[in-house]
């Protein structure tokens, strides 16, 4: 009998950073897949605003609404036993105000979430993350490639890789540490980079596209399951091909349907014998 995992926990990260353990994260955005990465588990699931692009169709994350952001935690969080649950707060929920800030992380809060995620480490970011721990909010932060960012970078690509940047961002993880953050995700920054601000930070990294030295990784469920046919980024590794089973499942289901092959008997049910003589003779009165 497999034993009972412990709730993780904020702190339980910080153990693990501690220790020298390996966090392992992954992203989220239904009830099912929440069950199967729990049940695999995971250390940290994520309901990404990259729900936009996997399941939504948006060409990027930033039309993803708060509405869109809880409706997906809710059907998470039904599936979620173990893990830390963590949501991001989509574009343009948190830049306007601490108010505003505080409200909608509330929220995330309210519906299950154990901790936000926020873009950015500039001056206004590491207000609003000072504010959140102060008022009792957990939050992860994200530096490097900040999707929210995507048109003032000019598009995906990794940032860091010019000294002066690199210092910048060294800069800005050393500041969202010392505003409150438990944890701080870097995405697509050089693996040398990543490795000198997990070395100065008390508190884990977590990498995406920024190599093995790293606190811990996550990935995209749907890139690390091959469910969304052609390309994938670099820094994903497709551990399966899902979403070919799912086509081909989908196909030989419509081949039989056309061919009368499905259903068969053991699909059906059948009236009692008598309970249909019944019915044949209901149906000839007048």
């Amino acid at each position: 009998m497999t034993p009972q995992r412990k709730k993780v926990r904020v702190q339980t990260l910080l153990e693990k950073k501690q220790a020298g353990e390996k966090i392992v994260a992954v992203t989220a955005y239904d009830y099912p897949t929440a069950l199967l990465v729990d049940e695999a588990g995971v250390d940290m699931v994520l309901v990404g605003d990259s729900v936009g692009n996997v399941v939504l169709g948006y060409d990027s994350t930033l039309p993803v609404t708060m509405e869109e952001m809880r409706h997906h935690l809710r059907a998470v969080r039904r599936g979620i036993k173990t893990a830390l649950l963590v949501a991001d707060m989509p574009f343009l929920s948190y830049q306007s105000s601490v108010a505003q800030a505080i409200e909608n992380a509330g929220l995330l809060i309210k519906d299950g979430a154990e901790a936000v995620k926020l873009e950015g480490g500039t001056a206004p970011i590491i207000q609003i993350v000072r504010t959140l721990v102060d008022v009792g909010i957990p939050v992860v932060g994200h530096i490097g490639f900040t999707p929210q960012w995507i048109h003032q970078f000019g598009g995906v690509r990794v940032r860091g890789r010019r000294s002066d940047e690199a210092k910048r961002l060294v800069d800005m993880a050393l500041a969202l540490q010392d505003s409150g953050c438990f944890a701080i995700v870097l995405e697509l920054v050089p693996e040398d980079l990543a490795a000198i601000i997990t070395e100065k930070l008390s508190i884990p990294t977590i990498g995406i596209g920024a190599g093995p030295h790293c606190d811990g990784q996550i990935l995209v469920l749907h890139d690390l399951i091959g469910m969304l046919p052609g390309w994938s980024p670099r820094h994903a590794k497709r551990y399966a091909e899902v979403g070919e089973l799912i086509r081909h499942a989908v196909e030989t289901y419509a081949r039989e349907v056309r061919e009368g092959k499905f259903p068969t008997s053991e699909h059906t049910t059948k009236m009692p014998p008598e309970e249909l003589e019944r019915l044949k003779q209901l149906l000839q009165k007048p």
